[in-house]
């Protein structure tokens, strides 16, 4: 996948130099929005940008955001559902061949319809269609509606689309719902709207290797931006270079030892052998096995520890 960051990256982007002009990676299918999360409604979004895309003969692309218009607009934004890594992953991992990330900064916020137009789809992009969800409002004043985006498509020679709602229950499948479903720790409940288990996306630390020294090596990580579950034990995947290993975490404070002062991530990859200092693991919960306590001395806590990596195998497995 070909990331470009930043407006002035993208208005500097020659497509045709690169690839040929006469090429489909010389043009671009676009769809545009935050796809925090990546859930099964963006993903019908993105499954409809690839059919686009071949029938169009032009590369797959998203245009999202480091930073939630909402933040800029409102003055205030959802934290977010995932860590914008984490999302970039997601999208690759739907099919998405060309990725714009900007920040909405007052540059884009006074685009016109037709300056988004000039000045992101048909210049930089050299785009053949516009996917629009089916509440998208683009542009200054939302005025870049899917009918006004119909009438620059006319005039500038691509097509338009909108994408149906994936409905849920009856209801658009809602990122505020998923992130107070995560909040509470309602996994399955997630899960039905992600279309697969939440998880997070951190880089792995040194921390002081007490794990190590109980027997259970484990990887500490710095989180990123994110929803999180509550506290406690869960059986996770870990997602170590495009493998997945059964894996057990520690989500909280580790009240035995002496406390940390904001929630951490420790997770125990089963029948892992190797080095994970200075990697990025991606950590996915799938179950979550008890509430975080304080133990009485080191023995109590490896015997608890010994149980929480058999029922995390017996729940992976089932």
């Amino acid at each position: 996948m070909r990331l470009i960051e930043g407006l002035d990256a993208l208005q500097q982007l020659d497509l045709a130099s690169i690839y040929g002009a006469d090429t489909a990676n010389s043009h671009s299918v676009v769809a545009v929005g935050v796809f925090d999360g990546v859930h099964l409604g963006h993903q019908r979004l993105l499954h409809e940008l690839l059919e686009m895309a071949s029938s169009l003969q032009g590369m797959p692309t998203v245009v999202t955001f480091a930073n939630h218009p909402d933040q800029v607009l409102r003055g205030e934004a959802p934290s977010p559902l995932c860590s914008v890594p984490l999302r970039l992953r997601l999208l690759r991992r739907a099919g998405v061949l060309r990725l714009v990330l900007l920040r909405f900064e007052p540059r884009l916020q006074e685009m016109t319809p037709r300056d988004f137009t000039e000045n992101v789809l048909v210049g930089p992009l050299r785009a053949r269609g516009l996917l629009l969800g089916y509440d998208s409002a683009l542009g200054k004043d939302r005025a870049g509606t899917p009918e006004r985006f119909r009438e620059l498509g006319a005039e500038y020679g691509f097509a338009v689309r909108t994408g149906e709602p994936f409905l849920l229950d009856g209801q658009p499948i809602s990122s505020t719902a998923i992130r107070e479903a995560i909040a509470r720790g309602d996994l399955d409940a997630a899960q039905r709207g992600l279309g697969r288990f939440p998880g997070v996306l951190g880089h792995v630390v040194r921390g002081d290797a007490r794990g190590r020294q109980l027997g259970f090596p484990t990887a500490n990580l710095r989180l990123q931006p994110g929803a999180m579950p509550p506290a406690g034990v869960y059986a996770v995947e870990a997602i170590v270079d495009g493998q997945t290993w059964p894996a057990v975490a520690n989500l909280g404070t580790r009240p035995t030892f002496a406390a940390a002062d904001a929630p951490t991530l420790e997770v125990h990859l089963l029948d892992f052998q190797g080095d994970l200092y200075d990697r990025e693991l991606e950590v996915t919960f799938r179950r979550r096995l008890r509430d975080e306590r304080r133990f009485a001395d080191a023995a109590e806590l490896m015997a608890q520890i010994e149980r929480d990596v058999a029922a995390a195998r017996a729940c992976l497995q089932a």
